[in-house]
């Protein structure tokens, strides 16, 4: 596994499915537009379920931030697109079945075999400007995400 992604690191890479079976590639957006990683542990579980929630509701801020959000988890691309249409998610969830990106952006939680919850921002240019790593049973605040993208338009 590699070491835990820094800022100032070139993001890796990768081609995940969301849950409409489409094929995102992280690269595509170099030029475009910020993106937000939102890895998390499991579909289904609360903390997961909540922030989730609260990413489709925050979505037009983080689009006026031209931001794209994706949530990530191990979760196949059906249980992604169940979860979605279940509670309206409107933000593309990637499916890292086979824990490449989770490996690569050094998130994996090898003994519980899921992802830890993190977020990182990928700027326009490929660099990760934002990391912030929380316990398992501590959700994520979009407050300080959004706080953290005028950092990257601004600098």
């Amino acid at each position: 596994m590699a070491k835990e992604i820094e800022i100032g690191d070139e993001a890796p890479d990768f081609v995940l499915k969301d849950q409409d079976q489409k094929e995102i590639k992280l690269s595509d957006f170099r030029g475009k537009k910020n993106v937000v990683l939102a890895f998390y542990p499991l579909d289904w579980s609360p903390i997961c379920t909540n922030e989730n929630k609260c990413f489709t509701n925050d979505l037009p801020k983080f689009q006026d931030k031209e931001t794209e959000v994706f949530g990530i988890s191990i979760d196949s691309t059906w249980s992604h697109k169940a979860w979605a249409d279940a509670l309206g998610l409107k933000h593309r969830l990637l499916s890292d079945m086979k824990r490449e990106a989770v490996k690569n952006y050094g998130l994996y939680l090898e003994d519980a075999n899921i992802g830890k919850r993190a977020t990182v921002i990928v700027d326009k240019n490929g660099k990760v400007r934002y990391k912030k790593v929380q316990e398992i049973l501590t959700a994520r605040d979009n407050n300080d995400i959004l706080k953290a993208l005028e950092t990257v338009k601004n600098g």
